[in-house]
């Protein structure tokens, strides 16, 4: 599970409640409306709806559940897989790779060697390779549009409940018993615009985001390794350009050395 994800969440109900309490409030308040909630939560799902393509919009608990999940990327083991076969390849020629592809389980990578195994030019391999990094792009985009759509419509649905509760508002200004409550309803219609847009969909929104762009650069480090591979450069200049796409921290700590800075510290 993605601890970032939930412990966000979970801090931002928590704020929301403690400045509802201390403002002599209660959360319970938010829910005494239901006409408010339809009408935000309902009307922005339904015009987003509107503006996807079924395709996308099945796809929906699946990016709830990828929101929530921990992206699972071996980068080390990956690199030091290509670096391996980097070596095979210059020790017993290109065609050698053919059994080791058969057992590589990443449909992105398994593509990439069988391309070099067949002798494609490197043009075509770097072609293939980018273009399909960046249709996955555009899918992911389109996938997470989904709650930035729902974001944009929210506020403005919040803002059409209040506008609807200020109209029955007018209507009761006979009455000053009624009108305090009425009020009340009317802005809570924005409330629940804000807090949804702001709590929900475009946080989601932005962490799909994250992932998508963490997926791509794992794609891109397995391509660059393939390519690497394809050239007969030395493995370790392979592992070397590889391990370039990791975090200079992140990758000395899983090669158990210390981080480039420590090392100049020590030496000082």
């Amino acid at each position: 599970m993605d601890l970032a994800t939930i412990v966000g969440l979970i801090a931002t109900l928590v704020v929301v409640t403690v400045v509802l309490i201390l403002d002599g409030g209660s959360p319970a308040e938010l829910f005494h409306h239901p006409a408010a909630i339809i009408l935000t939560l309902g009307g922005a799902l339904t015009c987003t709806v509107m503006g996807t393509p079924l395709k996308t919009i099945v796809t929906l608990p699946k990016l709830l559940i990828a929101a929530f999940k921990q992206n699972t990327f071996e980068e080390l083991e990956a690199i030091e897989s290509l670096s391996q076969m980097a070596d095979k390849a210059r020790r017993e020629g290109l065609l050698a790779l053919e059994e080791e592809s058969k057992k590589i389980s990443d449909p992105f990578l398994q593509k990439g060697i069988m391309m070099v195994v067949d002798g494609v030019d490197p043009a075509q391999v770097r072609l293939v390779m980018e273009t399909s990094i960046h249709h996955m792009r555009d899918r992911h985009k389109s996938q997470y549009g989904i709650f930035n759509q729902a974001g944009g419509y929210a506020p403005t649905f919040g803002i059409i409940g209040t506008v609807m509760g200020l109209i029955s508002v007018l209507k009761q200004l006979s009455d000053p018993n009624r009108l305090a409550a009425s009020i009340a309803a009317a802005f809570l219609a924005t409330l629940w615009g804000l807090l949804s847009a702001n709590l929900i969909y475009l946080p989601l929104g932005a962490k799909l985001k994250s992932k998508s762009e963490e997926e791509a650069a794992y794609r891109t480090m397995l391509m660059e390794g393939v390519l690497a591979i394809q050239a007969g450069e030395n493995p370790r200049i392979v592992k070397e350009k590889l391990l370039a796409y990791l975090p200079p921290k992140h990758a000395a700590e899983k090669e158990g050395a210390p981080a480039a800075g420590t090392a100049q510290k020590a030496k000082a």
